[in-house]
């Protein structure tokens, strides 16, 4: 039967749309037969429901059900099915019927409260939830903040203890507040009812007012919802969907369901709530009306601003999480099955344990909602299947997918890996890419040779290294040594030298033996070393940049580039760079953004310390934003895009450093790096530089554990020792640390790492890590200021997100690549 529904969706799902216009006075006859072939085909579509819900009554998935979907303003279909009550009389299920709404409550009742008080400006959501409730902070809570009670990532466990006996709103506050975190705030999704019960006890601390109270005056009633509310009264207990029975074998009607709820005296921020689908699609239509800025009636006006409701219903769970969360909606994780399988990503809802489900789709102006008391009258039913096979007849009814904006195409698909939802699974390319050095072949010189036929030779240094090869294995020096017009007149080294090879300050200048054209050392002990002298300059017409970069603020090949710009700019030579891929991808930013106090060689600019751009981009980004002047041409790449890492390129992997061998050790390295300064070793001397980290003073066994227990998405750590070879940093000592395994490199933020391992590492081993010397290459000062003082490394990071967006606006105007 269900292969012959979906067959007759799929017929109307192709049939044509047509397209909404204003009546004309006389519609015409084909325009009359196309309205009643929509309107027959629509209620055809809907006539699907019959079938589905029925089918999961007689399955005994639930009793009954109430149907109400809104559409552009209006409610399109509404219909009840089945029985209310089976036990212990049979009563049939009506339009009016009242539900115990669950955990609904948390979306409709709660939610909104916060928002309010966010919207007043009381509270903000990164505020630690102590600042409002002192006794909160007991176990270790004191970074759990109030976003992450929203999203669901605090860190608690599900539920309070039932096996004790307690009741009250006050025993279950003091239980809440005593309760100790089973991971780390902001590293794992756990959906947990404590979350919201302590939000409850929020609302009535900042407001004063019990929370039913405050719900009622500031979200109920202006929105004329008059049937919902906690503790219903006496005379509307025959139009309430009974549950199951309780503990003393009484069926529960009027009474809520949730055990906890009930100890707590039926009033909690994460159950207790009861209504009827038209209030429901009351509160459904002021969420629409507000995310598209309209106001119907006036008393909506004491209801939440658009700006607020669409923060809250946009993903605000943490950047490396895979589960999509907004400010208590769900919007793409394991629950979000009454998603159903069309409407698209960035809708939201959520559902509630006895087998309510509101699903709203800001995008085809829709709402769904499902009410059931699947419960009743004993739990061990389920309405999962019902949820989604109703949203997708639904959104095929309303042929939804004429409603969505087409300039946003994902908004028009439900996941970018349906087999795995909730989750992030970006597709890797197998690209064939072609950097600065192989399009310069292709375009046969054009931008190195003369402006005209019989001019002399242009006279071109090179900045490179032995990153600099082209597609076919040949050195750049070498390309550029045989090109007719051009004379190759001077040849630049960076750190570690013309052949990457040296780890030392002392550069000194060569001759390459190939070409014998002089070799000139642009790095040292000294500032002067480390650049290119203006006089030298002028005697040429061009630089040409081919080196390859490692996406890292202090690598220091991205300041010797800035010092040529420079110095070409006082010399008036040209700057050509011959680009190549960011290895660790274009796409993502992340760290802290250096203060300009810390400018130096392993800081050129203010910029995050993972700052997304190729060196051709930053090129022109630091032409354009130090306003040096510098006559900049940039040979961009073919074939690369921004989600590409190194691997994706199809290019061999050449050792940009003398230590840093692989695509792994780069993803590593942003993090790893930052922490490279202090007294720790990351492995230089030993065969894995920067996949592992340790001192002598670190306890492999105890730092690891403390690692993995912050669930630190995307790597996990092992417990080793090794001595790094003589001459290393701390060359000769056994270490005790960890050996870094990454294991998602799409959800490691490795900034954060970088936090993480020092704190741990202050945290671990107060006497022996010196965190001072992390200074140089943090170069952030309310940074270094959070970590001495103790503040939690996810909660760190949050405060980088203001600053980095402000990075990205700017960052645009530079970029190169899709």
């Amino acid at each position: 039967m269900k292969i012959l529904i979906w067959a007759s969706l799929l017929l109307f799902l192709f049939q044509p749309a047509f397209a909404a216009q204003k009546k004309p006075a006389k519609p015409s006859a084909p325009a009359k037969t196309a309205i009643k072939t929509a309107a027959s085909a629509r209620k055809a579509a809907f006539k699907q429901l019959d079938q589905v819900i029925n089918d999961a009554i007689a399955a005994h998935d639930a009793p009954g059900a109430v149907v109400l979907v809104g559409h552009h303003g209006k409610v399109v279909y509404q219909k009840a099915y089945g029985m209310r009550s089976l036990e212990p009389a049979r009563e049939p299920m009506t339009l009016n019927t009242i539900f115990d709404l669950a955990s609904l409550t948390k979306v409709v009742a709660t939610t909104p409260c916060v928002l309010r008080m966010l919207q007043l400006g009381q509270i903000r959501l990164n505020d630690p939830v102590s600042k409002y409730l002192p006794d909160f902070v007991q176990n270790g809570k004191q970074a759990v903040t109030i976003r992450e009670l929203l999203t669901h990532f605090s860190g608690l466990p599900e539920d309070l203890d039932l096996k004790t006996d307690w009741s009250g709103e006050q025993a279950a506050m003091q239980m809440a507040f005593a309760e100790k975190l089973v991971t780390p705030p902001g590293s794992v999704f756990r959906y947990s009812d404590i979350n919201f019960e302590t939000l409850g006890f929020l609302v009535e601390e900042i407001s004063r007012m019990p929370l039913d109270k405050y719900a009622d005056a500031f979200v109920f009633q202006p929105l004329g919802m008059k049937e919902t509310r906690f503790l219903p009264p006496p005379q509307w207990r025959s139009r309430i969907a009974p549950t199951e029975y309780d503990e003393h074998n009484i069926m529960l009607r009027g009474v809520v369901h949730d055990p906890t709820a009930r100890r707590m005296g039926g009033i909690a921020g994460h159950a207790g709530l009861f209504s009827t689908a038209a209030d429901l699609s009351k509160y459904a239509q002021a969420l629409l009306d507000a995310l598209h800025y309209k106001t119907k009636k006036t008393s909506k006006a004491d209801f939440l601003n658009g700006l607020i409701v669409t923060k809250s219903t946009r993903p605000q769970q943490p950047p490396d999480a895979t589960s999509l969360r907004g400010l208590g909606w769900d919007i793409d994780s394991a629950f979000s099955s009454n998603r159903g399988e069309l409407f698209p990503v960035g809708s939201f809802g959520h559902t509630g344990f006895t087998g309510t489900s509101l699903w709203i789709d800001p995008y085809s102006d829709t709402y769904v909602i499902l009410l059931t008391n699947a419960v009743h009258p004993h739990v061990g039913h389920s309405v999962v299947a019902l949820r989604n096979e109703v949203a997708s007849i639904v959104a095929v009814a309303l042929n939804i997918g004429k409603d969505l904006d087409k300039t946003h195409p994902l908004l028009a698909i439900t996941g970018y890996n349906e087999a795995m939802p909730g989750s992030r699974r970006m597709a890797y390319r197998n690209a064939t890419v072609l950097n600065g050095i192989d399009v310069l072949e292709a375009n046969h010189f054009d931008a190195l040779k003369p402006a005209s036929d019989g001019a002399p030779p242009r006279k071109i240094g090179l900045l490179t290294n032995q990153t600099g090869m082209d597609a076919n294995g040949r050195r750049t020096v070498d390309v550029l040594n045989s090109v007719p017009g051009v004379k190759l007149a001077a040849l630049f080294s960076p750190e570690h030298g013309a052949v990457g090879q040296l780890d030392t300050t002392q550069v000194g200048d060569t001759v390459d033996a190939a070409t014998q054209v002089p070799v000139y050392s642009v790095y040292g002990n000294t500032d002067a070393k480390r650049r290119p002298a203006i006089e030298q300059l002028k005697q040429l017409d061009a630089v040409v940049i081919d080196i390859q970069d490692a996406g890292v603020r202090f690598w220091t090949y991205e300041t010797t580039m800035g010092y040529f710009l420079e110095a070409a700019a006082q010399a008036g030579t040209e700057i050509i760079v011959l680009d190549r891929p960011n290895p660790i991808t274009g796409s993502m930013v992340g760290g802290p953004i250096s203060d300009p106090a810390y400018t130096n060689f392993t800081d050129y600019y203010t910029e995050p310390l993972r700052h997304g751009m190729t060196m051709g981009e930053l090129a022109l980004f630091f032409n354009g934003e130090k306003h040096l002047g510098a006559k900049l041409t940039i040979i961009p790449m073919q074939g690369w895009e921004r989600g590409d890492w190194f691997d994706s390129t199809g290019e061999v992997w050449i050792n940009p450093s003398p230590n840093m061998r692989s695509v792994n050790e780069n993803t590593l390295y942003p993090g790893v790096g930052m922490v490279e300064g202090t007294n720790i070793s990351v492995g230089r001397g030993t065969d894995t530089p920067f996949e592992i980290l340790g001192a002598p003073w670190i306890k492999p066994q105890e730092f690891a554990s403390y690692l993995n227990n912050r669930h630190i998405s995307g790597v996990r750590f092992i417990p080793i020792t090794f001595t790094p070879a003589a001459g290393s940093k701390l060359g000769g000592q056994q270490c005790g640390g960890v050996n870094m395994v990454v294991t998602d490199r799409l959800t490691l933020d490795s900034p954060e790492l970088g936090l993480e391992l020092a704190s741990a590492l202050r945290k671990l081993y107060p006497n022996d890590f010196d965190l001072a010397k992390m200074m140089p290459l943090l170069a952030n000062q309310k940074t270094m200021d959070a970590l001495i003082a103790g503040t939690d490394p996810r909660l760190i990071s949050s405060w980088w997100n203001e600053a980095i967006a402000e990075f990205q606006t700017i960052r645009q105007k530079y970029l190169i690549y899709r």
